[in-house]
């Protein structure tokens, strides 16, 4: 996706211009899904920086995602029906909530949460949630050999599993989650890897210009080339609005 240099509304015309980063320049009518994507790839830097996905909470446990991501996500749970959802990165435990709320819509499963550190006051919250029957909690990092054993022994033969990435987003923990997690998932369910975004944040607040190679989504790329068993799902984020770009890998 070509990087935006520039963005002209004129509310009289009802046109957007945009000028890319390679000096191309494109006019669309205002009201357009092209004009729309444009618009929202802005919205969704500014966001960012001011740090919007960080005012939401689910069943009283802030969660820090875009709310076009959470709704995403549930139409591919709803579609798999997994009985296990492993998650990497727990934070204040709303997606382990929310993805535990779900699960209990459908009447069945667990989520399986792991984060390197587990602070004490959320793991409190999670504990005293009434939620929590479909919670493990596993405080250990997610690439540790003894991680992945204990998340093993957790799911059970013939369980329908997805996995959702959302702990350190550097490339190298990425790709390495992703070669260990990725033969968990069961056929016709989903590996996810959250935030790729990043590659087109470098230019703001807090960005960071290696960012450009060093994100998720480039993580992604390597380990669809090298494992033809998945394929890359486009479907769920069909808008563009996501802090998840090429995040959905279907499992063949």
């Amino acid at each position: 996706m070509k990087r935006i240099r520039n963005l002209t509304a004129d509310l009289v015309s009802q046109t957007l211009s945009v000028t890319y980063a390679d000096n191309e320049s494109r006019t669309f009518p205002l009201y357009t899904p092209e004009a729309f994507q444009a618009i929202s790839r802005l919205w969704l830097k500014t966001g960012w920086a001011a740090k919007y996905s960080y005012n939401f909470s689910w069943m009283g446990r802030p969660v820090i995602q875009l709310p076009e991501d959470l709704l995403m996500v549930q139409e591919v749970i709803h579609k798999v029906q997994p009985q296990v959802i492993i998650e990497t990165g727990l934070a204040h435990g709303g997606s382990s909530v929310f993805y535990a709320s779900l699960l209990e819509i459908l009447g069945r499963g667990r989520v399986i949460s792991i984060d390197i550190e587990i602070r004490p006051h959320n793991r409190e919250a999670i504990e005293a949630h009434p939620l929590k029957k479909r919670i493990t909690l596993i405080e250990r990092s997610s690439v540790a050999p003894e991680t992945l054993e204990e998340v093993r022994n957790l799911i059970s033969p013939n369980e329908k599993v997805m996995v959702i990435l959302d702990s350190n987003h550097t490339k190298e923990h990425v790709r390495r989650e992703l070669e260990l997690y990725g033969p968990l998932v069961t056929s016709g369910s989903y590996i996810v890897a959250a935030d790729g975004i990043m590659e087109d944040l470098i230019d703001v607040p807090g960005g960071k210009a290696e960012w450009t190679r060093d994100n998720p989504k480039a993580a992604v790329h390597e380990f669809l080339a090298a494992h033809p068993e998945f394929e890359l799902d486009s479907e769920p984020t069909r808008l563009g609005v996501t802090y998840w770009p090429d995040a959905y890998l279907r499992r063949k």
